[in-house]
């Protein structure tokens, strides 16, 4: 179908032929506490004729959203406990969170932020609050990167963009700035000329995390807006979350950070999903993520490989759960996995 603006509501998502048989009532329901928004070039990538798309599976709601399980909870990561002032988020002593914005070109079904994100959510800075959150950044002198996130900041007009950034060029401690988004793969001609000298600053050295999790969406005119990033000096990472349905597939996950690696894009994280409400059905167990990650050693190149990480929830960070490969042993040496599974003692054995 030729689609030309935004999906947002359950109406659209039924003129645009992509309900199939789902339960209408119960969508109306999870549309009136998460928001729905589809891109044109998302609604482009999914195939209707699959019950099981993985693009569809990420981006339109599902009645399982309406299932909590107890251990979900509505911060998952425990952004408000490390949240000093509003905007911020100062979880690690060098780094920051700068949440200008809570607004997104689409709306992840899985999404940490959910109950933040949207026209229900916690919405864009104001000014006063905005100038709050850079005197914070200001008056730290142990922040050296600042990462734009939110909500996507890239939705910001590059007038904004570009006031921020300069806002942050004259702060001489900061010398990293990073931007998470999506919108070279959902909306990839925003990403022009303009836009991308908005990122920049004198001083500053830029980084744009892309995400994205299944190698569909890594299409050539995503491709072309990555390259106009890297092209204009712009260091680009990649981050994906392990989604059950998406990508939990060794096949899969390789050929994405393969596709990631040949559009100059580095391989970071590999998350495991959050404990979000409403979100059971994208998770896998950790003994399952291990598996699949371990069995990307040896299938791709070593630039291919991300690191499988967890918030722990609560606000204590991130930890790589990737499976250990060394254990020590009883002689006081070490034993090894290779990567089809078979042990080797360290230093080996005579």
């Amino acid at each position: 179908m030729n689609i030309v603006r935004p999906i947002k509501s359950v109406d659209d998502l039924s003129k645009a032929g992509l309900l199939a048989d789902r339960d209408r009532l119960a969508l109306e329901e999870v549309a009136a506490r998460y928001a729905i928004a589809l891109t044109p070039a998302v609604a482009k990538l999914i195939d209707r004729a699959d019950v099981d798309d993985p693009i569809a599976r990420q981006f339109v709601p599902d009645a399982a959203e309406l299932v909590v399980t107890p251990e979900e909870r509505a911060d998952p990561i425990g952004d408000h406990a490390h949240s000093p002032v509003e905007g911020i988020v100062h979880r690690y002593p060098d780094r920051v969170l700068l949440k200008a914005v809570h607004v997104c070109p689409v709306y992840c079904r899985f999404c940490f932020r959910r109950e933040m994100v949207g026209p229900q959510g916690l919405g864009t800075l104001d000014p006063a609050a905005m100038m709050a959150a850079f005197d914070y950044i200001r008056n730290h002198p142990e922040i050296w990167e600042v990462i734009l996130t939110g909500g996507d900041p890239l939705v910001l007009s590059p007038r904004r963009l570009e006031e921020m950034m300069r806002e942050l060029a004259a702060i001489d401690h900061v010398k990293i700035v990073r931007f998470h988004t999506r919108v070279p793969v959902v909306d990839p001609q925003r990403i022009d000329a303009t836009l991308i000298a908005a990122l920049k600053a004198s001083g500053k050295t830029t980084y744009v995390a892309l995400h994205a999790n299944h190698p569909r969406e890594m299409t050539i005119e995503a491709r072309a807006a990555c390259g106009r990033l890297i092209d204009a000096g712009i260091v680009m990472v990649s981050q994906s979350v392990l989604l059950k349905g998406v990508n939990d597939d060794a096949g899969v996950l390789a050929n994405l950070m393969k596709t990631f690696v040949e559009t100059r894009i580095k391989p970071y994280y590999l998350h495991h999903p959050d404990l979000a409400p409403g979100t059971s059905h994208f998770r896998l167990t950790i003994e399952e993520g291990q598996k699949i990650v371990s069995s990307l050693r040896g299938r791709i190149s070593g630039l291919c490989q991300p690191a499988y990480i967890l918030d722990i929830p609560g606000g204590y960070g991130k930890a790589v759960i990737g499976e250990n490969s060394v254990r020590k042993t009883a002689d006081g040496c070490f034993s090894v996995l290779d990567y089809h599974g078979a042990e080797h003692s360290y230093p080996p054995s005579e």
